[in-house]
């Protein structure tokens, strides 16, 4: 047998001793790095995760010792380089910081230099030189796996940080939009309040003159009583917004029965409904006993029914409220489903369409019924209404504000709001409540 087949005998050798050495080597790897006050990351995790990719690193070391020809080596070195970088995208993965990853591969290789300097003292007589040649595999293992996971961790780091900066410019757009429709939104009310104080204006002016049949004088102190309340409903949820924005409202959780406090509010609105020839219907058990905030709920509930009766011209509006099967995770759902006109669907976030579609449509109301430059209300003008009949019941405006008030209080109440609707179809709002909260008092 000449030299290089004698050294090759050996290499193959040590390559199935460190084989048979395996589990003992993983074993004392792990120990050392537990024993390492600066590594406390592996402590976290299962010695399965801890091993990771290394047993293939490993089997491709061992293949490299004992291949013939350098094709076999180049392949194995390869295999050990993949392995190696896939070992340091799960410690990255796994909360390793960097220099943590490093540190344990020194330990490895320190535990595998311990098996060689083993196999050496087992086997007097070793060529020095087939030694050698291991230990310089075995550096150049330890050295491609700290390259590898270095550069993957590096890619990592890469890809974290373009990230970030995505998420970053996305809130910064979202900021703006919201900023916008903040914006937006108040530009809105402002045009809301001028046109309730010029209907409010030109009502009063056509009651000061004189000449004015009695049948109208009544049509129109109708008028400025509804657009007096109607100011009034609009300021107050103006400010009811202005508090929940700067977030002096808080949530007060009390233990009570949500579906008496839902009955009873239907049973005052009925006649609103009956005036305009509308039906309001109130169904779900009793009792349905909740934590919660039953001032914010009753607000959210009076919001969502108002504005369905505000734009249903026939058919009506139906609560409805059921308790949840979540036993994980107590809660409740308030339905609000009407027979209106329903929205168009569109690529827009639903809550926010409605929202403007309210306001438009709170507008277009405005200037169907009582137009501020309509020729009934201008000077010298015959003071006649656009229709000689009863005016329909008017409810209190702001249907934008409304609903923008509706999804702050559910923000306060940690609830969720749904919405499904389609044109001519009409629309139902779906709100889903905690039945308890963290801060009940005295609640299980």
């Amino acid at each position: 047998m000449n030299d290089t087949d004698q050294s090759s005998a050996v290499l193959k050798s040590l390559a199935a001793y460190l084989a048979l050495r395996r589990e003992a080597v993983l074993s004392a790897w792990r120990r050392a790095v537990d024993a390492d006050p600066d590594l406390t990351t592996a402590s976290t995790i299962t010695r399965a995760q801890f091993v990771d990719h290394i047993p293939a690193v490993l089997d491709a070391f061992e293949w490299r010792l004992s291949a013939q020809n350098p094709s076999d080596r180049a392949q194995a070195h390869e295999e050990q380089t993949e392995s190696a970088a896939e070992h340091g995208l799960h410690r990255w993965q796994q909360g390793y910081n960097q220099p943590e990853a490093m540190r344990e591969w020194s330990h490895l290789h320190l535990c595998l230099l311990q098996e060689l300097e083993d196999y050496q003292a087992l086997n007097a007589g070793l060529d020095p030189a087939v030694m050698q040649f291991a230990r310089r595999e075995l550096v150049r293992l330890c050295s491609d796996g700290v390259c590898a996971s270095a550069e993957r961790y590096a890619q990592l780091q890469q890809s974290e940080a373009a990230s970030r900066l995505k998420e970053l410019e996305f809130a910064l757009a979202q900021l703006k939009t919201l900023e916008q429709e903040r914006a937006e939104g108040w530009r809105e009310a402002a045009h809301d309040l001028r046109g309730r104080a010029h209907v409010i204006a030109n009502a009063f002016a056509v009651l000061m003159r004189g000449g004015v049949s009695e049948q109208n004088r009544t049509k129109f102190s109708e008028m400025l009583r509804q657009g007096v309340q109607s100011l009034n409903k609009l300021l107050t949820d103006l400010m009811d917004q202005a508090r929940l924005e700067a977030g002096h409202e808080r949530r007060d959780i009390t233990h009570f029965d949500v579906a008496s406090l839902l009955k009873e509010f239907c049973d005052v609105n009925r006649p609103l409904a009956a005036e305009r020839n509308l039906f309001l219907i109130a169904k779900g058990p009793t009792p349905l006993m909740v934590d919660g905030d039953s001032g914010k709920i009753q607000r959210i509930v009076q919001n969502l029914v108002l504005n369905a009766l505000n734009v249903t011209e026939q058919g009506g509006v139906k609560v409805t409220w059921e308790a949840g099967e979540n036993e994980r995770r107590p809660q409740w759902a308030l339905c609000v489903q009407d027979t209106g006109p329903g929205f168009k669907r569109v690529s827009a976030t639903p809550l926010a369409r409605v929202l403007k579609r309210a306001t438009v449509e709170a507008h277009d109301a405005e200037q169907r019924n009582v137009s501020p430059s309509s020729p009934s209300l201008q000077a010298g003008a015959a003071p006649t209404l656009a229709s000689q009949s009863s005016p329909p019941a008017q409810l209190p405006g702001g249907e934008g504000i409304g609903l923008s008030i509706v999804k702050r209080l559910c923000e306060l109440l940690d609830a969720s709001i749904e919405l499904e609707s389609s044109e001519g179809e009409g629309t139902t709002f779906r709100v889903i409540f905690p039945r308890r909260y963290g801060d009940s008092a005295g609640r299980p």
